[in-house]
């Protein structure tokens, strides 16, 4: 296995023999492409929830009323402020008197602050704190405050749906993605790292949906109203406090330009990580096997090394702006206060004023400071939209045409018609290839590894688009048919099996979803595996795990046979079907797919000989070129290439002799 996963790389043919779409083992890496910045990856996520545009509006509406309600509530506190200050100063003047004779005798005195600050207070000489009022005034910011936590409870259930409903489409613009991808894009792409993409990432998405938007709508509205009520209260004092605003952005912008290269790096290395574990655990007895688990031990050292490095540094970066934030707060605070108490100290203000301004820039600077402190949060989770967002702009495969010709017969004719095609552009595999395949008969392609048996039926079911030539299906060219019709004419039997959650008799009938119990029994049957179903525990209701790991390497053939049995298709290929079965269950295998065969076209890729003696046509294959081509005992009679495999297989290996030396 790899030490680390390539930059880049050029989709590679899966290998000679191997099962259709298995990429190159270890995986490729991923494709290079030009990474997007912050800004247009945010703003295209904000682009998907424009389905949700009701919602969002009644949400925008209940964070409006909500805001409202908790901007106006330290203003009513401040009058509670400075009725307790009244009451306090009121008590202390002589009783009797009125207002202005206070101010006066103040004047008088040559206490000319306190004078002004009299005149600036509702004040009665002689009585103290009117508790009647002051219990009114209190009664309404604790109905203000709780209308906004109602408004804000509200606004975050409904904002929770919205989010929920747009992770949803998401996903499921993913999941229909894939199934539009060519199989030369998943060549290139280790199975963990997509997985990663399709899960972590996309929950990191939700994740970040969902702590965020709300709180950046609710500190936006509540900047906007806390610096109305502000400029309300004294023009002074919200220009001390907007100072905060471009040394805030100054510094956010400038931390969070080095963290967001940190968290896509993150998400990068999560996705390797990931890619590393699924490949050493899929191999896990091979590794154990040829000792190899140092080596393992230590990529998985150096990715999560990797991970941990880019992990630590985004979020130890991005972590500087709260710290940040909150000391341009305090400066702000002390500012406020200072200019604030002088300002009441001089008459032209009120206790309640100042006492509401501090609770303002209190909340003019929270704001900010949370916003600050999502920074991390909202970098991660743009990180992870934008590799969501490479996944979704993949180069698709081609459409199907508009206008499909499905082949008015099922006979099963395939001609292939001077085909080429090749992998990588500089890397010719099939030129000008062309062979006729007539009904009822089998096609038997032998070769050594990488000679391109495989590739060859790969492009029967257009898994790949041809460069030159055409392939037709009983007289249709396949690039004219729906790739739905054209592969449920197909069935296929591989190397390696597939098996999936679920019980045997749900396995059997995944090649024909409608088949009845009878049917699925008679498929078993055909294929031998009704025996050793029958010996389980539960016999067909045997629930399978995904590795079908309860049955032997032998019995999950004979399973996949069945499959191919109940499907019922015109178009039959075998990719080395009997490989892991013993010899007497393939002698019995190999008639039961005689009679199979019997009406359908068959493309048998073999490595074991003996298999294909009965076909009626043998294609010898050497680096994407048909060398030889005849039945079993026409090529043996010409001694070719097709000879030397025979022999090497059943006579011995052919070995040079030494020269002598001089």
């Amino acid at each position: 296995m790899s030490d680390r996963p390539a930059t880049t790389t050029q989709p590679r043919p899966p290998a000679g023999g191997g099962g259709f779409g298995r990429g190159p083992f270890p995986a490729a890496g991923m494709p290079v492409e030009k990474s997007m910045t912050f800004g247009p990856s945010a703003r295209r996520l904000v682009r998907r929830l424009r389905p949700e545009r009701p919602r969002i509006v009644a949400v925008v509406g209940l964070a409006v009323t909500s805001v409202v309600f908790s901007v106006v509530g330290p203003k009513v506190l401040g009058h509670a402020t400075d009725l307790i200050f009244a009451g306090v100063i009121g008590r202390r003047l002589p009783a009797g008197t009125t207002q202005e004779q206070a101010i006066q005798a103040a004047r008088a005195a040559g206490d000319g602050d306190f004078a002004a600050m009299l005149a600036r207070m509702d004040v009665v000489p002689g009585r103290g704190v009117d508790l009647a009022a002051l219990a009114t005034v209190l009664a309404w910011a604790l109905g203000l405050y709780l209308a906004a936590s109602l408004f804000a409870w509200l606004q975050g259930h409904l904002l929770n749906d919205v989010v929920q409903r747009t992770v949803f489409r998401l996903r499921s613009d993913v999941e229909d993605k894939l199934h539009r991808l060519p199989l030369r894009f998943f060549d290139g792409q280790p199975r963990g790292e997509l997985l990663s993409r399709v899960t972590n990432d996309i929950d990191n998405v939700s994740q970040t949906l969902q702590q965020t938007m709300s709180q950046l709508l609710t500190s936006l509205l509540t900047v906007i109203g806390v610096l109305g009520m502000m400029f309300a209260i004294s023009p002074l004092l919200a220009l001390i406090a907007l100072v905060t605003i471009p040394l805030s952005m100054v510094v956010t912008g400038q931390v969070a330009k080095r963290s967001q290269k940190l968290f896509v790096a993150q998400w990068a290395h999560t996705g390797s990580l990931n890619a590393h574990i699924e490949e050493a655990f899929t191999g896990h007895e091979l590794v154990k096997v040829f000792g190899r688990r140092p080596e393992v031990e230590e990529v998985f050292r150096a990715r999560n090394e990797d991970l941990f490095t880019a992990g630590f540094g985004a979020q130890f970066v991005s972590g500087l702006i709260m710290p940040l934030m909150m000391f341009i707060g305090n400066l702000n605070y002390v500012a406020i206060a200072v200019v604030g108490g002088l300002r009441v100290a001089g008459g032209s203000m009120s206790l309640g004023d100042v006492q509401a301004f501090i609770q303002y820039s209190r909340q003019f600077t929270q704001p900010l400071t949370q916003v600050a402190s999502m920074a991390n949060l909202l970098q991660s989770g743009v990180a992870s939209a934008e590799r969501v967002f490479e996944l979704l702009d993949a180069e698709e495969q081609r459409p199907d045409p508009a206008d499909p010709a499905p082949p008015a017969t099922r006979r099963g004719r395939v001609e292939f018609e001077r085909v080429s095609f090749r992998y990588a552009p500089e890397q010719p595999l099939i030129e000008d290839l062309s062979l006729v395949a007539d009904p009822g008969h089998t096609i038997a392609i032998v070769g050594p590894t990488g000679a391109g048996k495989t590739t060859l039926v790969n492009l029967i079911m257009r898994f790949y688009e041809l460069d030159a030539g055409r392939i037709t299906l009983d007289g249709v060219d396949i690039t004219t048919m729906r790739r739905d019709d054209l592969r449920s004419r197909i069935g296929m039997v591989l190397q390696d099996t597939w098996l999936f959650g679920g019980t045997i008799r749900e396995n059997i009938a995944y090649g024909n979803p409608e088949a009845t119990e009878e049917e699925i029994q008679a498929a078993a049957r055909a294929a031998f595996a009704d025996r050793f179903i029958r010996t389980l525990p539960d016999g067909y209701d045997t629930v399978m795990d995904d590795e079908g790991s309860n049955v032997s390497a032998g019995e999950k053939q004979l399973l996949t046979i069945a499959r191919a049995f109940i499907a019922d298709p015109s178009l039959l290929i075998l990719d080395e079907a009997t490989s892991s079965v013993d010899t007497r269950t393939e002698v019995l295998v190999q008639h039961a797919m005689a009679a199979l065969r019997s009406d359908r076209t068959s493309f048998v890729i073999a490595h074991r000989l003996s298999t294909i003696r009965d076909a009626d046509l043998i294609l010898v294959m050497e680096a994407g070129r048909i060398v030889e081509q005849g039945t079993h005992e026409q090529l043996l009679a010409a001694g070719g290439a097709y000879h030397a495999l025979y022999s090497a297989q059943f006579r011995g290996a052919v070995t040079e002799e030494e020269e002598p030396v001089a």
